[in-house]
């Protein structure tokens, strides 16, 4: 963008300050609009793909120290090629249960992913969920479809993802990795499959590797970095 503005400024004086435009300043003058008219061909012809992705703290990269930089949306946005754009739609304590202290539907985060019109979508909730005085199955069920629903309405029916939560190596937060495993994923296979949703498993990898957590429930710097590498090759569609 820069190289183009100073060639425009310099195409501008050429035509305002010469005092004589004779034939070798209008072929140089032609010559340099078909460059621009290249370059501007160019960066026009790949089309930009937005990635939002919904979730917790899990998102948001609670316990991780930078960031800007080590995320598993940054992560992720790092691993796939140029022309995709992830935003990080992450809100600590969040959860598809709308009978909850911090549901989702209610964040900014929310009303973000609507903003940003994304052409596809993560959506990685349910840890929250599982908390004692959140959890409830049925209900779970039908915000999570409600959700699924609603997005379908963004502009280009963006494709969406579903993912398992990882494991949770302890009980902090009254989080249950019980109910996580034998109440949340039931659920997320299920409206995986009546949607005919992708559905990315991210507990069965993360088990057995307490080390990728900071302590007990979020993944640290190396597990958000081992969350985005599981996550590219369904957005890519292959394995990397």
């Amino acid at each position: 963008m820069l190289f183009n503005l100073r060639i425009h400024t310099y195409l501008y004086g050429l035509l305002i300050h010469k005092t004589s435009f004779d034939l070798y300043n209008m072929k140089r003058f032609l010559f340099l609009s078909l460059v621009i008219a290249g370059i501007m061909l160019s960066s026009c012809g790949t089309k930009q793909i937005k990635v939002a992705c919904v979730g917790d703290s899990i998102t948001e990269g609670s316990g991780i120290k930078l960031k800007s930089k080590y995320t598993y949306p940054i992560m992720l946005d790092n691993i796939l090629p140029e022309n995709y754009s992830v935003l990080n739609c992450g809100k600590s304590g969040a959860t598809m249960l709308k009978a909850s202290k911090r549901p989702y539907w209610s964040c900014l985060e929310f009303a973000n992913v609507f903003a940003f019109e994304p052409d596809i979508i993560i959506i990685k909730l349910g840890t929250n969920d599982s908390k004692i005085e959140n959890w409830n199955e049925e209900n779970f069920y039908a915000d999570y479809q409600t959700m699924i629903d609603t997005f379908k309405t963004i502009p280009g029916n963006p494709e969406i993802f579903v993912c398992s939560p990882v494991p949770a190596y302890n009980s902090s937060w009254n989080i249950s990795d019980s109910v996580i495993y034998n109440g949340v994923i039931p659920v997320v296979k299920k409206i995986a499959d009546q949607n005919k949703l992708k559905l990315i498993d991210l507990y069965g990898p993360f088990g057995g590797l307490p080390q990728l957590f900071s302590d007990g429930i979020h993944p640290n710097e190396e597990g958000a970095a081992f969350m985005a590498k599981t996550i590219a090759p369904y957005i890519l569609k292959e394995k990397l």
